[in-house]
Order: C-alpha cells, then sequence, then structure tokens
C-alpha cells in the first residue's frame, strides 16, 4: 500500500477508538505514533469533576502542550517520513466551543490563532464516527475513571459537536468512517479494510460505511 500522504491524524469523539487505531495503523506502518499528551494535563481530572470550573484551565494546558507537539515535529522535520497522529489541532478547538463561557472563548481564540499558524496541517483526516451509544459502551468498557465520571448527556454534546464540525470540515482530505458497527481492535479483517482506504487516494470528503463483523 502507498500513497502520497506523509501526516495521517485519526480524530473522533470520546470513545470513538481514535488512539487504538492510531496504535494499530502505527505498528502495522513500522512508524511510531504521535499521541496527544493526555496524562500531561494536570487539570483533566479536576475537569471531570467541576467542568466549569476548570474547563479554561484544561484547555489552555492541551493548546500549549499539542501546540509545542506539533510545532516539534514541523521544526525537526519528521514529516519527511509517514506520521500518524491521534488528533488534530482543531480538536481542542470543538472542545473549547463546548465548554467555555464567553469571555474565556474570546480570549482562547486569540491566543489559539496566533498559535495554529505554526501548526502544520495532515495530508488525511480520518475521522471515526459512531452513535452516542456505542461511545457510552466504549468508555465504559476501557474504564479510564475519569471519563466513566462524565454525564451521558455531555458525552451526546461533545460527539454533536465533533460530527458537525467534521460535516463542514474543508482544511483538506477526509475519511469518514463509521464505526458502530465494526471493531478494529478484535478483528484483523475491520482493520485492514480501514488500512487499505487510510492507504488510498482519498479526495476531497469520502465517507464509509462499512457493515463490519459485529
Amino acid at each position: 500500500m502507498k500513497r502520497k500522504t506523509k501526516y495521517i491524524a485519526v480524530e473522533g469523539a470520546i470513545g470513538a477508538g481514535k488512539t487504538s487505531l492510531v496504535h494499530l495503523l502505527s505498528r502495522k506502518f513500522s512508524v511510531e505514533p504521535v499521541l496527544e499528551p493526555l496524562e500531561d494535563n494536570p487539570f483533566l481530572e479536576k475537569f471531570y469533576k467541576d467542568m466549569q470550573g476548570y474547563a479554561f484551565h484544561t484547555q489552555m494546558s492541551f493548546l500549549i502542550s499539542r501546540y509545542k507537539q506539533l510545532a516539534e515535529h514541523a521544526q525537526i522535520n519528521l514529516f519527511n517520513r509517514l506520521i500518524v497522529c491521534d488528533y488534530i489541532f482543531e480538536r481542542d478547538l470543538i472542545f473549547a466551543r463546548l465548554n467555555l463561557s464567553e469571555g474565556e472563548i474570546k480570549l482562547y481564540t486569540e491566543i489559539y490563532r496566533l498559535l495554529s499558524k505554526q501548526v502544520p496541517k495532515p495530508d488525511l483526516v480520518v475521522y471515526l464516527q459512531a452513535d452516542t451509544a456505542t461511545l457510552l459502551k466504549r468508555i465504559k468498557e476501557r474504564g479510564r475513571t475519569m471519563e466513566r465520571s462524565a454525564p451521558e448527556e455531555y458525552i451526546d454534546r461533545v460527539n454533536r459537536a465533533f460530527n458537525e464540525f467534521f460535516f463542514s470540515y474543508r482544511e483538506g482530505p477526509l475519511l469518514i468512517i463509521n464505526t458502530s458497527h465494526i471493531d478494529f481492535v478484535a478483528n484483523d479483517a475491520d482493520l485492514e479494510m480501514i488500512a487499505q482506504n487510510v492507504m488510498g487516494d482519498v479526495k476531497g470528503q469520502e465517507y464509509l460505511n462499512p457493515l463490519g463483523s459485529m
């Protein structure tokens, strides 16, 4: 499988399985994955306990750490080889719009716009789409205590925000994969199907709705 794409970013709402897919694709293509620094955010656990009180701290911490990570990759020219990343820089903006107050989002957006100019754009974005019931099931199964404490209503709001964002995404090639009825972690055929489409010639916005093995 060959394609001109050097920088692939996998996205999805909480529970979509983007990090699992990035690990699997990176192993398949023999490259090191680029993973969002979740564990480095000192406010994330507090956010899930008090969303209103810690939303701004959490978003600013994510914004800066993601900027530093992607900017560093661009500076040392790692995008001359294949990179598989489990987020796009705009991910932070989706959550900011969802969680911040009017005054906070104004300040956040000013900083975001300055930083975003220095962050490279993916050659291909893969959006893992799933219904909210599937996301909740996966969140429960993977057992991350912080995420399991999030209200179902919040997960649904996040899912709708991601769907709306990618419905109008025009920054580059976009492959939308409905993952509600597939299991690419447990089923090699599902993973191979995704890998073949990722390494294909995606142009514009393409949608994949596999029946899968579930």
